[in-house]
């Protein structure tokens, strides 16, 4: 009895230990590159242009960002990308914020189909729905405009958005809004009153999901702007006659708000699929 139980506290330590290991190596695969691109970021150009490279800036200097962003078309574009992801959130939260509730709140017939086709669409490479997107912008004369370019970005941001809104209202508890109908409220009322405030921050990070989705989207942004390219593109098609400082500088600047948007939505993610009341 107890070699049997030696046994299983031995494979329950490996177990662990197994697991501990692969979450160092994952961990050490992503953060590695975004460590290297701060490290550049912030160190002086002679050190970015030199070899080996230092693991931490020595001395810290903001000469590498400073000369990214008075690079020529950074700021305007940077500019643009605001705009443009701004637009995509407007129009994305108008349209997610009743969807997710439907499908979080209500059954009704195909309710399971339309959750399915929602995640299939994110399922479809980019370049398969931009193009088509593309080209349908482009015979209606609405190319190289920011607002079409929000459009764009919308119609690909749009499900993700959907699934996480439907997330966000499933975890709140639909006993209170029921609560507040018994005591008079309509339905509107007791959506605006109890359920969105409960659900505002869940709103504010999966506004701020979509915010970064439209501002690290390239693909739709090069092949719909020409001159009102925004900062993804415009780094991408100077990106083969620049210098390393500027590469490095623009990772980095571009993945600023990747990084907050880690801090708001991690949890409602993990619940993204799993939780739906009935």
């Amino acid at each position: 009895m107890a070699a049997i139980q030696r046994r299983a506290i031995r494979r329950r330590r490996f177990n662990r230990a197994l697991v501990y290991t692969l979450a160092i190596i994952l961990s050490t695969w992503i953060l590695l590159p975004i460590l290297l691109i701060a490290n550049m970021a912030f160190s002086t150009v002679e050190a970015v242009r030199g070899f080996p490279k230092s693991l931490l800036p020595n001395p810290v200097s903001f000469e590498t960002m400073n000369f990214f962003l008075n690079s020529q078309g950074v700021l305007d574009a940077t500019g643009r990308s605001i705009v443009v992801a701004l637009l995509t959130v407007a129009i994305s939260s108008l349209v997610a914020i009743p969807a997710g509730y439907a499908i979080s709140r209500y059954l009704f017939r195909g309710r399971t189909a339309f959750r399915l086709a929602i995640l299939a669409v994110r399922a479809f490479p980019i370049v398969v729905l931009a193009i088509p997107l593309a080209v349908i912008f482009i015979q209606l004369r609405m190319r190289d405009s920011l607002i079409s370019l929000a459009l764009m970005h919308t119609a690909l941001t749009l499900p993700t958005t959907v699934l996480v809104m439907s997330s966000v209202f499933a975890s709140v508890p639909r006993e209170l809004e029921e609560a507040a109908q018994v005591f008079g409220s309509s339905p509107l009322r007791a959506f605006v009153r109890v359920v969105l405030p409960l659900a505002a921050p869940g709103i504010a990070a999966s506004a701020i999901f979509t915010f970064v989705m439209s501002w690290n989207e390239v693909f739709a942004a090069v092949v719909l702007t020409v001159r009102n390219r925004t900062l993804p593109a415009q780094v991408l098609t100077v990106l083969g006659t620049s210098p390393l400082e500027y590469k490095f500088a623009g990772g980095f600047f571009m993945l600023i708000p990747s990084l907050i948007f880690i801090f708001f939505i991690r949890r409602y993610l993990f619940n993204m699929w799993g939780q739906i009341t009935k």
